[in-house]
């Protein structure tokens, strides 16, 4: 195909290109003008028109390419268009009217309800201030839905409870209030009592052995200990728990704005994608129960 070499040797000039994806760039032009000639014997990017460059996309999907390989092309070439367009090798850029397609997000991972029970087993923990401390820990993520640097950065000024709730500063310095349950206030003042005694002079709610400021790889070390007793989930981090508390929300009927602030979203879109777990738990809860499901 014309114009493919100069083409290659303008990306290899400019450093914004690595060479891995120059070779990927290569690549995905060499399958298309492969597609054009066995398809429609055509030999100049001139005569690829949106008509045809749709028949690749279709041809593609068809041969099980993911959306995310396809979108990857789709930029190859347009890229390659742009550059002949400039280049005076063509006229029109035949990927101007293509619809690019969406990449499917993840479902975020949670741990069911009976591994947060197994979690919580007194067992686990010891009754001394580590033990207190970690169980708080992740008593306080699965209860509030918190990330994990709002947790390292909570003072024992930011719980009131006298009123049951907690300051927490989220992303931008935003501001938003928490709901402590009367379990977990139980917990914060079990915890607060043996912290006190061993550390009275830090204004920070959790602590290192050394009285210092816990550290967010502590933090992420403990909750990986843990999770691995209870669950066989390949991922385990402080933000499976934010994942579980959404999740066991919407599942026992919490409304999405009630739990888009307790999360500290900026929008109610952020908060949606739990709404697929609990769809997706709907569908097997049918599949099960219909007659002719």
């Amino acid at each position: 195909m014309d114009n493919i070499e100069p083409f290659i040797s303008y990306l290899q000039h400019q450093k914004r290109y690595s060479i891995n994806t120059v070779v990927a760039y290569q690549k995905d032009l060499s399958q298309l003008f492969e597609f054009t000639t066995t398809t429609y014997q055509i030999s100049s990017a001139k005569e690829i028109s949106s008509s045809i460059i749709r028949s690749w996309l279709v041809y593609l999907k068809e041969t099980n390419h993911t959306n995310r390989t396809i979108i990857r092309k789709i930029s190859s070439a347009k890229t390659f268009f742009k550059y002949l367009k400039k280049n005076g090798g063509v006229t029109g850029n035949p990927f101007i009217k293509i619809i690019t397609p969406k990449t499917s997000k993840p479902l975020p991972v949670f741990l069911k309800q009976e591994e947060m029970v197994d979690l919580f087993n007194h067992e686990l923990f010891n009754d001394d201030f580590v033990g207190l401390r970690d169980q708080l820990i992740l008593e306080i993520f699965y209860s509030t839905g918190m990330r994990l640097s709002e947790l390292t950065s909570l003072k024992i000024n930011s719980i009131d409870l006298n009123s049951n709730q907690m300051k927490v500063l989220g992303k931008r310095n935003k501001e938003r209030i928490i709901p402590i349950t009367f379990p977990l206030k139980n917990k914060i003042e079990a915890y607060l009592k043996i912290r006190n005694e061993c550390y009275n002079n830090n204004e920070y709610l959790f602590l290192t052995e050394k009285g210092k400021k816990i550290y967010t790889k502590l933090v992420y070390r403990l909750v990986i200990s843990y999770l691995s007793r209870v669950t066989s989930k390949d991922k385990k981090s402080p933000h499976i728990l934010r994942h579980t508390f959404a999740t066991h929300m919407l599942n026992n009927g919490a409304d999405l704005n009630t739990i888009k602030e307790i999360l500290g979203h900026s929008n109610l879109s952020a908060t949606q994608v739990y709404t697929h777990n609990t769809i997706e738990k709907l569908k097997n809860t049918h599949k099960l129960a219909h007659p002719k499901a």
